[in-house]
C-alpha cells in the first residue's frame, strides 16, 4: 500500500517557495491501479516524485507498507525504492546494448544480496516476458522493438524485484491509441494478479477503464477521487 498523509512539497522561487504540493491525503491500496490525473502543471509528476521517494516532501509522510520514506536518510531511501518500488518513467529509458531480457538482468546486480537472489531474479526475468508478451522477443535490443514494446520492457523491469508499490507516470504518452491501450490493460492485468500498489500519473482519460480510481490534482491539491465503473 502507499499512504500519503498531509504531503506537502514546496520549491523555491525567487525571494518565497512555490507550493507543488499543497496538503494532499491520497491512499493507492494493493492490486489496485489508483490514478492521478490534473492539468499540465497541477502537480501531478511532483506527487509522484514523492511517492517514489524520489523527493522528499516538506511536511506529511509516505508510507510504503509499513515504513514511513518522508522518515528515511537519503540513503535508506535509495533502499527502499530498490527493494520495493518499482518506477516506470513516460520514457522506457533502456540501454541500447542490451537485449529485452538483459534489460531485466541488469537489475539483479543492483545491490549485494547474493547469488540466490540473482538466480530468483533469472527465473522473474523470464516469467515477466512471458507475463508481458515478449518472450519471442527476449533476444532483442531496444532499437528492434516497437515503441510499444519498448515500453512493456520498461514495466518488466519495474516489477523484477517483486516490488510492493509501483509508481508510472504518463505511460502513454508516446504511444498511439491502440498501443496506449494495450499498455493501460497490461499494467491493470499484472496489478491485479500480483497485488501491486500501483499508483499511474496520466492527463488522458481515454483509457480510464484501466484504472480502479482517480484522484483529480489541481493546483497542487487533491480536489476529488472517483470510483471508475468499467
Amino acid at each position: 500500500m502507499i499512504n500519503l498523509q498531509d504531503v506537502t512539497l514546496t520549491f523555491p522561487d525567487g525571494d518565497s517557495r512555490l507550493i507543488a504540493v499543497d496538503d494532499v491525503s491520497l491512499t493507492a491500496p494493493d492490486g489496485k491501479v489508483t490514478g492521478i490525473t490534473g492539468p499540465s502543471g497541477s502537480g501531478k509528476s511532483s506527487l509522484l516524485a514523492v511517492a517514489a521517494t524520489l523527493i522528499r516532501p516538506d511536511t506529511g509522510h509516505v508510507w510504503i507498507d509499513d515504513v514511513d520514506a518522508a522518515a528515511l536518510t537519503p540513503t535508506q531511501a535509495a533502499a527502499l525504492r530498490r527493494e520495493q518500488i518499482g518506477i516506470v518513467f513516460q520514457q522506457p529509458n533502456l540501454l541500447p546494448s542490451l537485449t529485452a531480457r538483459e534489460q531485466l538482468l541488469v537489475m539483479a546486480e543492483l545491490g549485494d544480496r547474493g547469488r540466490r537472489h540473482r538466480m530468483t531474479v533469472h527465473r522473474r526475468a523470464d516469467d515477466l516476458l512471458d507475463a508481458v508478451g515478449l518472450t519471442a522477443h527476449a533476444h532483442k535490443r531496444p532499437g528492434q522493438l516497437s515503441g510499444g514494446q519498448r515500453q512493456r520492457i520498461a514495466i518488466a523491469r519495474a516489477l523484477v524485484h517483486a516490488p510492493s508499490a509501483l509508481l508510472v507516470d504518463e505511460p502513454t504518452s508516446a504511444l498511439d491509441h491502440q498501443r496506449g491501450s494495450d499498455i493501460m490493460g497490461l499494467i491493470h492485468r499484472l496489478t491485479h494478479e500480483r497485488g501491486t500498489a500501483t499508483m499511474l500519473i496520466t492527463h488522458d482519460l481515454a483509457h480510464a477503464d484501466a484504472l480502479d480510481t482517480v484522484t483529480t490534482i489541481n493546483d497542487g491539491r487533491a480536489s476529488h477521487s472517483d470510483t471508475v465503473l468499467a
